[in-house]
């Protein structure tokens, strides 16, 4: 489990970067300064989510069962929050209007949100040492 969330941690990390730059040199000139700040929310926070996983896969305070389950969260989390997000930011740029499927975002965020609370849960029952 270990490897599979490093390699996401990775995949997150680097995407993020890319993402990032398309979207500081590539859109800057065809969106407006909202779009880009809203399109950067979901860079950032793919990339929280990348050192979050990188924690995640390191660290042995976290049960194989937990870190699955942290896993899978982030990775639907990730993928309805900052996707789209990046859609929502370039809707006026594509032919699918991202703004039907707009009630994935909080569900994503909702998601992310619940694999800190489970790490928070994890953390608060570990014995003292």
């Amino acid at each position: 489990m270990n490897k599979r969330i490093l390699i996401l941690a990775s995949i997150l990390g680097l995407t993020s970067v890319i993402i990032g730059a398309f979207g500081a040199h590539g859109l800057k000139e065809v969106l407006d300064a909202e779009q880009l700040q809203t399109f950067e929310v979901g860079v950032r926070y793919q990339m929280y989510h990348a050192l979050f996983l990188l924690f995640i896969g390191l660290t042995q305070k976290i049960s194989v069962k937990t870190k699955s389950t942290i896993f899978y969260l982030v990775l639907v989390g990730v993928i309805f929050f900052s996707a789209s997000i990046y859609g929502l930011a370039t809707n006026d740029l594509t032919g699918f209007d991202f703004k039907k499927i707009a009630l994935i975002t909080p569900i994503g965020g909702a998601l992310l949100i619940a694999s800190w609370a489970i790490l928070l849960i994890n953390f608060l029952k570990l014995k003292k040492n």
